[in-house]
């Protein structure tokens, strides 16, 4: 009659240990935190981006406005579609725009202004000049 001994004889050679293990985890939940972390970096400057596309949008909208009555005073601030207006507030007017100047804003909320402290509320004027209220060292970093 044979025996069976189901590999026990091996102790060294069956499996895993629970050390073995519990490094792995550690490795992968290092991994995807890392992973997480990157995602939501990448979510917030696609919004951002979109709110920038938006603003330039609304740089051209005066420009038009401009052509048609020489003048920016009295034009109403351009709206964002809906993917935008969801992580920012309406573009608006820092102060009033005059007959020849104005400077547009959008301002972000909610996630978006908890998360993206590099840029924070995007400007441009009627010059085309950009920039931010955040940390980042140039406008070109937000833009």
């Amino acid at each position: 009659m044979k025996r069976f001994d189901h590999g026990l004889q091996g102790r060294g050679e069956a499996g895993f240990t629970l050390i073995e293990l519990l490094i792995v985890i550690a490795i992968i939940g290092i991994l995807a935190v890392i992973a997480v972390s990157t995602y939501q970096d990448q979510i917030v400057k696609s919004r951002r981006a979109a709110a920038a596309a938006c603003l330039q949008e609304g740089a051209q909208f005066m420009e038009r406005y401009y052509t048609t009555n020489l003048t920016y005073a009295n034009a109403t601030a351009p709206a964002c579609d809906a993917e935008v207006a969801a992580h920012y507030a309406a573009p608006s007017f820092v102060g009033t725009p005059a007959a020849k100047t104005y400077t547009l804003r959008i301002v972000p909320s909610g996630a978006q202004a908890a998360r993206d402290a590099l840029c924070g509320t995007l400007t441009i004027n009627q010059q085309g000049v950009r920039g931010e209220s955040g940390t980042a060292s140039s406008a070109d970093q937000c833009w």
